[in-house]
């Protein structure tokens, strides 16, 4: 590969399986999003809830396909920056790992906020620091660590959905339906489906996990569609479990739409309970998403678009310890001074970004080298695209700045290297 050679002390160690693999992706979908994300989308697509999700999820299959079968192909870390780069050129990698790196920072900041305003809302700002801090100083002790506490927090979530389905599905509550209130709102869907990527977007994590992974080459491909896979099942049933006890005009009006549709369900004792599952959630996608962007920088310091001094790989823990400081460092900041509930738009619009470029690279691959069917790198470029421009003008208009800000320092930074002599 080129540009993307590992300097001594710089490579990391192949050290987790298809379980611990899958878990981090499952870690990193099956997070806040599900306990924060159906209320906005229900307000945009109504009773079309369901059809939004289908949607979401059919774009984010086109991705894990495309980034499953580049992610064989090149098992380094920095997923869709090191397959931009060699697939489409320089630029194109280095937007998407910008694109990431930005987008998921700023995502990192807002799912430590979420564990705040859970664990102590009048506290909100100093929990969320203190959870990145604490992460941060798990993932420098190693990743297989980090893999075993996600594989606790999904055990954990995991259990907590499936109490909210029983209970609101067999509770005495009064449910108003899933089609209950004003009914589908189908120009929404494009929107309601954009918002809800966003709980899907984890399986990223594990191909930017690619360099640490055993036998990637057989077991990316086998853990991010599996990831994907389970998530799709919890989200579906939790979806129809809510709707059906809240009905889509409720469930659109709610701060905490499963732990009203416990009470709804004649469960309210569950709902503490519930409150406390939502905590846990954010903090195993926090923990992912750290993981998944301090990889991401480190393939971009290789390479120097971010300082070298971050390449750096521990010769104990065999981690990234300077990207890891730096990305908690940044996001702590984050999460201590602003209110970034709004970043959820933002964070969507540079993630949908990436992966359109996976798409685009997933279609050079020939057949030799594992390319998927034409039609997945198509349908998933236009569907990320399609989400991306129906988001909120707020979040494209920011977003596009980001990037084309992006742009800019790459092309000035490129013409000085070629001016040097």
């Amino acid at each position: 590969m080129s540009g993307g050679t590992a300097e001594d002390g710089t490579r990391l160690r192949r050290r987790l399986g298809t379980t611990d693999a899958v878990v981090i992706g499952l870690g990193a979908m099956i997070g806040a999003g599900v306990f924060a994300a159906l209320a906005p989308a229900a307000a945009a697509a109504g009773s079309a809830l369901l059809a939004a999700l289908a949607l979401a999820a059919l774009v984010a299959y086109c991705n894990a396909t495309s980034s499953a079968r580049l992610a064989a192909r090149y098992p380094a870390s920095g997923g869709t920056y090191v397959y931009g780069r060699e697939r489409l050129g320089p630029f194109w990698g280095y937007l998407a790992g910008w694109g990431f790196v930005v987008g998921k920072t700023a995502s990192c900041a807002a799912m430590a906020l979420t564990v705040g305003s859970y664990v102590w809302p009048a506290q909100a700002h100093a929990v969320a620091v203190g959870a990145v801090v604490a992460l941060t100083v798990l993932n420098c002790a190693g990743v297989q660590k980090s893999a075993w506490l996600t594989r606790l927090i999904v055990a954990v979530v995991l259990a907590v959905l499936t109490a909210v389905v029983v209970l609101c599905l067999t509770g005495t509550g009064t449910g108003t339906g899933i089609t209950g209130g004003e009914g589908a709102d189908w120009g929404g869907v494009p929107q309601a489906a954009g918002l809800l990527f966003f709980a899907f977007a984890g399986y990223a994590r594990v191909a930017t996990l690619g360099e640490e992974v055993r036998d990637p080459a057989r077991t990316i491909p086998r853990a991010i569609p599996l990831a994907l896979g389970i998530t799709l099942v919890v989200y579906v049933a939790v979806a129809v479990a809510v709707l059906s006890v809240l009905g889509p005009d409720r469930l659109a009006r709610s701060a905490a739409p499963l732990a009203e549709a416990v009470t709804a369900a004649g469960a309210a004792w569950s709902a503490p309970v519930v409150r406390a599952g939502a905590a846990v959630a954010a903090l195993g996608s926090l923990l992912a998403l750290i993981l998944g962007v301090s990889r991401t920088t480190l393939a971009m310091a290789r390479d120097r678009h971010l300082p070298h001094a971050l390449a750096a790989v521990h010769p104990r823990f065999g981690v990234p310890q300077r990207a890891e400081i730096a990305v908690g460092a940044v996001v702590a900041v984050l999460a201590g001074t602003a209110d970034l509930r709004g970043a959820i738009g933002f964070s969507s619009f540079g993630v949908l970004v990436y992966y359109a470029i996976a798409n685009a690279a997933a279609w050079t691959l020939s057949p030799a080298e594992g390319r998927p069917p034409r039609a997945v790198p198509v349908v998933g470029l236009m569907g990320c695209l399609l989400l991306a421009f129906t988001l909120p003008a707020g979040s494209v208009v920011a977003g596009s700045a980001v990037l084309a800000a992006g742009a800019a320092v790459y092309a000035v930074r490129n013409t000085a290297r070629n001016a040097a002599p």
